[in-house]
């Protein structure tokens, strides 16, 4: 498997532009938030012309790595302006289920940490000349669909949120009048990582705030279903997550329907 899951200053220190198709622009953006530096990779299609919404895409435990880029590259071609942005540091990308443990924890023991990364990446991507700054956007997966979904309970100036197989258990609890975004769901059935009380807890929850929710469980379906190489990290670690095709297809969908209602595309 491709090893993959308040406000500091933020400097951009280096582009390095690489073409992927003929109609995407890419570009490894190099960053800084406070002492720490990072990776992001945004992507968009240079021959739409004006501005377009924004797609911020937070990546699973293993770190920013080529799932995350392709999922940039992916909504590159629908018409929006996407950044999968990094929420380690840049290196740090794992490739063993411990060493994504270590970097996932040491992101998250600070919240506000967490918030301040989203945060300089999500004005990085307001400041970029093809993106509508009012129409901003996150989706994340498995650690990144945490993150997103708190963000949206810390009450981020977010159009939505899409969280895929994320955890849905927080500490951070979404209040009635807080949470601006509309927020989507994608969730296995069969996940022992996000078992059902953890979604109905999510429900209650959002439900209790009022908050605009869509969720979507897929009956038998594994963790990690939306990422082809789940079954590859099922075989080698022994882990309980699997690929599944038809979920991750009715996901992308799903997803792009919502970014069509939220932002009239």
């Amino acid at each position: 498997m491709k090893p993959h899951a308040l406000l500091h200053p933020l400097i951009v220190l280096a582009i390095a532009p690489a073409l992927v198709q003929a109609e995407l622009h890419t570009e490894e953006i190099n960053y800084r938030v406070g002492d720490d530096q990072f990776t992001g990779y945004l992507a968009y299609d240079d021959q739409i012309s004006g501005q377009r919404p924004g797609i911020l895409i937070v990546h699973e435990w293993w770190g920013h790595n080529e799932f995350a880029r392709q999922q940039a590259e992916r909504l590159a071609t629908e018409g929006f302006t996407a950044f999968a942005l990094d929420m380690y540091g840049s290196g740090k990308v794992a490739d063993h289920p411990d060493n994504a443990r270590q970097f996932m924890q040491a992101a998250t023991e600070n919240s506000d940490v967490i918030r301040e990364r989203f945060e300089a990446a999500m004005r990085l991507l307001q400041d970029q000349p093809t993106v509508d700054a009012s129409k901003i956007a996150a989706q994340g997966y498995c650690f990144g669909g945490a993150v997103v979904l708190n963000m949206a309970r810390m009450g981020m100036d977010l159009a939505g949120v899409v969280s895929i197989h994320g955890s849905l258990a927080s500490p951070i609890q979404a209040e009635p009048g807080r949470v601006k975004a509309r927020v989507q769901v994608y969730t296995g059935g069969a996940d022992q990582m996000v078992p059902a009380d953890q979604v109905a807890a999510l429900v209650h929850e959002m439900q209790s705030a009022g908050v605009d929710l869509t969720l979507t469980s897929y009956p038998g379906v594994k963790h990690s279903f939306s990422n082809p190489d789940a079954d590859v990290v099922a075989e080698r670690f022994g882990m309980p997550v699997a690929y599944d095709e038809q979920a991750a297809e009715r996901t992308w969908r799903g997803t792009l329907a919502f970014y069509q209602e939220l932002f009239g595309r």
